[in-house]
C-alpha cells in the first residue's frame, strides 16, 4: 500500500468559476494523467482542464478551498471535499518544495513530483476510467454506441432479421421476460451467432438457431433473460471502453465522441468472448421470477445437459406446464421472422 492507493478513483463535486463577473457553476473534479478535470455534471463534458502542478490555492486555511489553474488565471474553483483538497495540497507541497531548493535536490523533488502526477494517472486511469466513463455515458449515446457495435457485428452476421409479424412477436416476448419497463430491444441475426450478446443501450441479439431448433420459445425467452442477468452483472460499456483503449476512453469522457475507427472490429471480439458464467441459483431464481421453465434453455445451450444439469435438475417448472410465453400463432410468427 504506497500514499497514492487513496487517489485511485478521486473525485468530488465543485463550484466553478471561469471569469470573476461569472456565476458559479456545479462541475465534477477528477485527477486525470497530469490535469485537474473539470467535468459539467448534465452534459458529461469537460469545461477546463488544469495543469496539475500549477495548480494554486488562493485561501490557505479557509474554507471552503479556493483553487486556481494558475497565478494569472481568472478561473476558480472551490471545493470542500477534505481527500481532493489534501491530494491537491499534496501537489502544491511538492512544487514549492522544488522551487525552494534548487539544484540537485530540486531535480529530486521535481522527480518526485512526476512520479506523484503520473502515478495518480497510472492508479486510476486504467480500471477507475473505464469504469467512471461507463456510468456517465448518457442513455442516448449509449444507444449510439449499441447501434454502432451492431452495425460492425453485422458485417460478419447480416443484417438483423426483419419479419414484421415475427419482430412483433419478438417484442412481445421481450415484455413478457422483462416486463413493460426499461424493456431491452430484441434482435435476431440470421448467421454466425452462437449465443445470445448484450451491447450498450440495452439491446440484446439472439441467434437464429433459437427460433428454429425449438419446440417454443422457452429457450429464446431464457437465452435473453440469462443475458440480460450477465448485462446487469457487468455494463456492456466495460469491455467495449477496454476494446477501444485508455486514449479512446479518455476522448470519450472529455468530448462526448470516440474516435470514428475505435469500434472496428468489435463486433468479431464479441463474437469470440466467451460468456461469463453466472451461479445456477441466481439463474434458477431469475427463472422463477420470470415463470419461465429453465430446461429448455440448458439443452439449447448444451444438448447433452452436462454443463447445464444443475439448471435441468433445479428447474422450478420442471414437469410443470406454465403459462405459454406468447400465443401459439405467434411463435409461428417468430419462428419465420429471419425468412423476409
Amino acid at each position: 500500500m504506497t500514499a497514492l492507493n487513496k487517489y485511485q478513483r478521486l473525485e468530488c463535486t465543485g463550484l466553478w468559476r471561469e471569469y470573476p463577473q461569472e456565476q458559479r457553476r456545479e462541475v465534477r473534479v477528477q485527477f486525470g494523467d497530469a490535469t485537474l478535470i473539470l467535468t459539467d455534471p448534465k452534459s458529461e463534458i469537460a469545461v477546463s482542464h488544469w495543469s496539475l502542478p500549477a495548480v494554486e490555492r488562493s485561501n490557505p486555511g479557509v474554507m471552503p478551498a479556493l483553487f486556481g489553474p494558475g497565478a494569472d488565471s481568472e478561473e476558480t474553483l472551490e471545493l470542500t471535499d477534505p481527500d481532493m483538497i489534501a491530494a491537491l495540497e499534496a501537489v502544491r507541497g511538492a512544487v514549492q518544495a522544488a522551487i525552494a531548493r534548487p539544484g540537485r535536490l530540486r531535480a529530486v523533488l521535481l522527480g518526485g513530483l512526476t512520479v506523484l502526477v503520473l502515478g495518480l494517472g497510472v492508479l486510476w486511469v486504467p480500471g477507475a476510467l473505464v469504469a467512471h466513463t461507463a456510468s456517465v455515458v448518457p442513455s442516448a449515446q449509449r444507444a449510439e454506441l449499441g447501434q454502432a457495435v451492431l452495425d460492425d457485428l453485422t458485417r460478419l452476421t447480416g443484417a438483423p432479421c426483419d419479419n414484421q409479424l415475427g419482430l412483433r412477436a419478438l417484442a412481445g416476448i421481450a415484455e413478457r421476460v422483462f416486463g413493460p419497463v426499461d424493456t431491452p430491444i430484441l434482435y435476431v441475426l440470421p448467421d454466425g451467432v452462437d449465443h445470445a450478446l448484450s451491447m450498450p443501450g440495452d439491446v440484446i441479439v439472439l441467434p437464429r438457431r433459437l427460433t428454429e431448433a425449438t419446440t417454443g420459445p422457452e429457450a429464446l425467452a431464457g437465452a435473453a433473460l440469462v443475458e440480460g442477468l450477465r448485462k446487469d452483472v457487468q455494463d456492456p460499456m466495460i469491455p467495449l471502453l477496454e476494446y477501444t483503449g485508455l486514449r479512446a476512453t479518455f476522448q470519450l469522457l472529455t468530448t462526448g465522441e470516440l474516435p470514428k475507427t475505435a469500434l472496428a472490429g468489435y463486433g468479431e471480439a464479441i463474437l469470440r468472448a466467451t460468456p461469463a458464467a453466472l451461479p445456477d441459483a441466481v439463474v434458477l431464481q431469475s427463472f422463477k421470477d420470470a415463470q419461465i421453465p429453465a430446461t429448455p434453455f440448458a439443452f439449447a445451450t448444451d444438448p447433452e445437459g452436462k454443463a447445464t444439469a444443475g439448471l435441468i435438475e433445479g428447474d422450478p417448472y420442471k414437469g410443470l406446464s406454465p403459462t405459454p410465453l406468447i400465443p401459439d400463432d405467434e411463435w409461428v410468427a417468430l419462428q419465420a421472422i429471419c425468412s423476409g
